[in-house]
């Protein structure tokens, strides 16, 4: 079992230096990792499919170009002896660290060409700016590291930390990373304890252990006992202060350095809005984790909810094709952050015993849940009305009845 501990670092002026110019200088050495995959996949690759067993038969080259080998992992690690000759300041990384970087151009080429292990694929990986590239990591880390509230990194020396919560017995820290947000540096620990397995609840639904949920933007949740939730819009409410802030910004007058405190306190109160949207999450998830034994959700896609409206090109001319009134319904997505909370629920129900079962969301605001009759709605309906049973209720509550009938597999649309 895993768990992560986060703690805030309070770090002296030389430290706050120190990890700055580390982030800095692994900042270059990833985009040259990055750049060099970019150059060998521009005009070293070829997009031939070879047969399984068989080799290519064509033998060129390109101008006077020389094929090179594809850099991985391996190549680009065996590299940094060499870096740090030729630039000896690298010698003050300490060597894993430099090592973890290489790792990280690794996994974000490889999402982005072979994809994850569903075959989903990232988008293309950016160069990291200053602001971009945030953390570093210990790879192996090592308990006696902890000293009391002090942490011993290897070059960085000690480093006193806040510890609000103690690591628990029997977990043994296996990576350290230090990372730079708005308002400081923090400290992640990951722990493992592999007396402790993984927990898989063992449990079959039925009538009375089970609770369905309806996930939306008007009610965060509509649950099947009729009990629903409304969104707080912690953004939403936060505009206007947001606004003042933006509009400081963008005054000319002010000098570089002002604007670099109006950054950092826009930067604070995006971080305070996460923060308070983030425990709203945690303290709904754990209330509805201790209602049932089992819990049917939605298994929705936010990502493609989110998409941009396809332009409508017609004899050469861009007609209306509402992206507009989309951007603020993106908007309120990211407000509400569904999926946020779905990840949240089913880390509170995976520690309080509860499970979590995803159903497919097709036509579950569409169908009665009584008579299983085709309603059709659009999306500005909010009241279900059926012509075959008079059934008369919210078009919410009517999905998660609905989700409770077909996680428990009584019924199928």
């Amino acid at each position: 079992m895993k768990q992560a501990f986060q703690y805030k670092l309070l770090l002296n002026t030389n430290q706050r230096q120190e990890i700055d110019r580390w982030l800095d200088m692994l900042r270059h050495q990833y985009n040259y990792l990055l750049a060099e995959r970019y150059s060998w996949w521009k005009y070293n690759r070829s997009d031939c499919v070879i047969p399984q067993g068989e080799f290519c038969q064509i033998a060129c080259t390109i101008g006077s170009q020389v094929l090179r080998n594809n850099p991985d992992w391996h190549s680009q690690s065996a590299k940094l002896p060499q870096l740090k000759k030729e630039r000896p300041w690298y010698k003050d990384i300490y060597s894993q660290v430099l090592q973890d970087c290489v790792k990280r151009v690794k996994l974000a080429f490889d999402r982005y060409v072979k994809g994850d292990n569903k075959g989903k694929r990232s988008g293309k990986p950016r160069f990291k700016n200053k602001n971009r590239y945030r953390t570093l990591t210990y790879p192996q880390a090592k308990d006696n590291w902890i000293i009391g509230n002090k942490i011993k990194l290897p070059k960085l020396g000690l480093i006193k930390y806040i510890c609000h919560r103690p690591i628990p017995q029997g977990f043994k820290i296996k990576t350290a990373s230090i990372t730079k947000k708005a308002d400081g540096y923090y400290l992640t620990l990951i722990t493992e304890d592999q007396t402790v397995p993984e927990f898989k609840p063992d449990i079959v639904p039925t009538e009375d252990n089970s609770l369905a949920i309806d996930l939306g933007l008007e009610k965060l949740y509509f649950d099947s006992n009729g009990n629903f939730v409304l969104p707080q819009k912690h953004l939403r409410k936060a505009e206007s202060k947001m606004a003042k802030l933006q509009r400081k910004l963008a005054d000319n007058s002010r000098s570089k350095k002002a604007k670099k405190l109006i950054r950092r306190a826009i930067a604070r109160f995006h971080q305070k809005i996460t923060r308070a949207r983030q425990q709203w999450h945690y303290e709904e998830a754990k209330k509805l984790s201790l209602q049932a034994q089992v819990i049917f959700i939605e298994d929705l896609k936010i990502a493609n909810l989110r998409r941009k409206n396809k332009l409508k090109n017609i004899d050469g001319k861009y007609i209306e094709n509402g992206q507009c009134r989309k951007a603020g319904l993106n908007k309120s997505f990211s407000d509400c952050a569904i999926a946020q909370f779905v990840e949240i629920l089913q880390h509170q129900a995976q520690k309080l015993g509860t499970k979590i079962i995803k159903v497919n969301p097709r036509n579950t605001s569409q169908v009665c849940w009584n008579c299983l009759n085709k309603v059709p709605k659009s999306l500005s309906d909010r009241w279900h009305q059926c012509d075959n049973c008079n059934e008369s209720i919210d078009r919410d509550f009517n999905s998660s009845l609905l989700i409770k009938k077909l996680g428990l597999g009584v019924v199928s649309v």
